[in-house]
């Protein structure tokens, strides 16, 4: 093999591990427009259909844990072509399914499957780049795949279902499978495992008692407001977590290793991250929203507008990582959080007949800012962490992720729900007492009941409503601008933690070969 050659296989490797990043963060959207059509087809009752769509995230955050030390125990790339293989038949199975219990058992297999790929692509860029630079530029790539993929999921979704049936949008993923069965074994190598000791089959269970309650609860938090049941799966999550954590700190082979969250600049990564991921996907439910109900778009055509920031996520990721070898992670990492407060900032200030270009401005500033945190704070996180415990660190900054995003959308949901009952009152004057609910509830539930309305009204109603939404959106986006102002300070004030630096044990090693 020429000096060239060996150069380039590992970015060839890369471009194999993309292949299934791409479709796992895709998955997480590309049911938006094949509902309905599942639902002509299945005939789903209402609770059918809420599982068909969250089936898959639920199962993919309860996971991820599990995965990335047992892809840490086993070897990630055989953990990887597993799930590529299990990833592949559960899509097809979801593809053919000829009822909704079906489809939503292929959608729980889907989310085991993506359990396995998502640690296993960023643990490996972890193996295949030891130097630094070329590190940063590979989870640079990583971090704009997954951002990337979650946009582009709807569009594709859209565009497939023009033309074919609603199973294409499972189907999507078999050629991207096949891929990585046969190229994977050739370009990637296999990682460090961790020796000795068994595997903890009861903390993977905790684990996953723990997170499933907990991103329920608060998704259910979200959806319904408090209730007893979202506050029951919050308390049993929390109470199941101490248990997981107790265990970890005195088993003698736990499934985490607490001295990794404990190390230098790890936990405040991860944190920072999570607090990145609330505003983030917290605010980009009022997206769509404003551009389907207030802008009155098709749901292809906002998604179409909503890929215009993720180009400034392609052209932000680069950049982050030179500036981060450069001068840093921390100035960075702030950066990136005061560009989020920025792009925060400038939705505060858009209403429901302002200009697109200053929405989609807005939105690209804070997803741009938001590519530059995520890339940095992995940069740090996988410099921390040893190499055959990549994978456990890979999951715990992506089970942080999932966590930060259902948190962002039950708090900044209910930040707008609130602010939008108290903008709209009793409901304007002439409506029917019998639908007043439903246009207090919701921009959503006023366009529902807009037909009913009385002719004089509906003008003056929904103009109401959709001012309403807009000071919800902005109340929302002034919570996000505030804790992202505070979370660059907390970078900047954590400078010296997030300064990336080798584990001792890799430190020695490469001092040992040195001398």
């Amino acid at each position: 093999m020429t000096r060239h050659t060996a150069a380039r296989r590992p970015w060839l490797a890369l471009g194999v591990l993309m292949l299934p990043l791409l479709l796992v963060s895709m998955d997480v959207s590309v049911l938006y427009f094949a509902v309905p059509f599942i639902s002509q087809d299945l005939h789903p009752s209402s609770t059918q259909q809420l599982w068909i769509f969250d089936m898959y995230g639920f199962v993919l955050a309860g996971l991820l844990l599990t995965m990335g030390a047992l892809g840490d125990r086993i070897g990630r790339r055989r953990l990887l072509l597993l799930g590529a293989l299990g990833f592949g038949a559960a899509s097809t199975l979801a593809a053919y399914s000829t009822s909704a219990a079906t489809l939503i058992a292929a959608r729980a297999v889907l989310g085991v499957a993506g359990a396995t790929l998502m640690p296993s692509t960023l643990g490996m860029i972890r193996n295949l780049f030891t130097d630094e630079k070329e590190r940063g530029k590979a989870i640079a790539v990583w971090t704009a795949v997954t951002s990337g993929g979650i946009a582009v999921g709807p569009v594709l979704s859209g565009l497939l279902l023009e033309h074919f049936w609603w199973g294409s949008v499972f189907l999507i993923n078999l050629p991207a499978m096949v891929l990585l069965l046969v190229l994977g074994p050739l370009l990637l190598p296999e990682t460090p495992r961790i020796r000795g000791g068994r595997f903890d089959l009861l903390s993977a269970l905790l684990s996953l008692a723990t997170v499933l309650p907990l991103i329920y609860g608060i998704k259910e938090l979200a959806r319904n407001g408090l209730a007893p049941l979202s506050g029951a799966a919050i308390a049993v999550g929390l109470l199941v977590g101490l248990v997981f954590v107790r265990r970890q700190l005195t088993h003698p082979d736990a499934l985490i290793d607490l001295a990794l969250v404990r190390s230098r600049g790890f936990g405040v990564s991860i944190g920072l991250n999570m607090l990145g991921m609330f505003g983030l996907v917290g605010m980009a439910i009022f997206l769509t929203q404003y551009l389907q109900l207030v802008r009155g778009m098709s749901p292809l055509t906002a998604a179409l507008w909503s890929v215009l920031p993720s180009l400034a996520v392609g052209a932000m990721a680069a950049p982050a990582a030179v500036l981060g070898r450069r001068f840093g992670k921390a100035p960075v990492i702030a950066g990136g959080l005061a560009l989020m407060a920025a792009g925060f900032g400038l939705l505060t200030a858009t209403g429901a007949h302002g200009a697109l270009w200053q929405l989609l401005l807005a939105a690209s500033i804070y997803a741009g800012g938001g590519v530059a945190l995520m890339s940095q704070v992995s940069e740090v996180v996988m410099a921390a962490a040893p190499t055959e415990r990549a994978g456990t660190a890979s999951a715990l900054l992506e089970s942080g992720t999932e966590l930060g995003g259902a948190l962002g959308m039950a708090v900044l949901g209910s930040v707008g729900t609130a602010l939008y009952r108290s903008k709209i009152g009793s409901g304007p004057a002439g409506v029917p007492d019998a639908l007043r609910g439903a246009v207090r509830d919701s921009l959503g539930g006023t366009e529902g009941v807009l037909a009913q309305l009385p002719a004089a009204v509906r003008g003056p109603v929904l103009a109401a409503a959709r001012e309403a939404f807009c000071g919800g959106m902005q109340g929302a986006a002034l919570v996000s601008a505030v804790l992202m102002a505070l979370g660059a300070l907390a970078a900047l004030a954590a400078r010296r933690s997030l300064a990336v630096r080798a584990p001792a044990a890799e430190e020695s090693a490469r001092e040992a070969v040195t001398a």
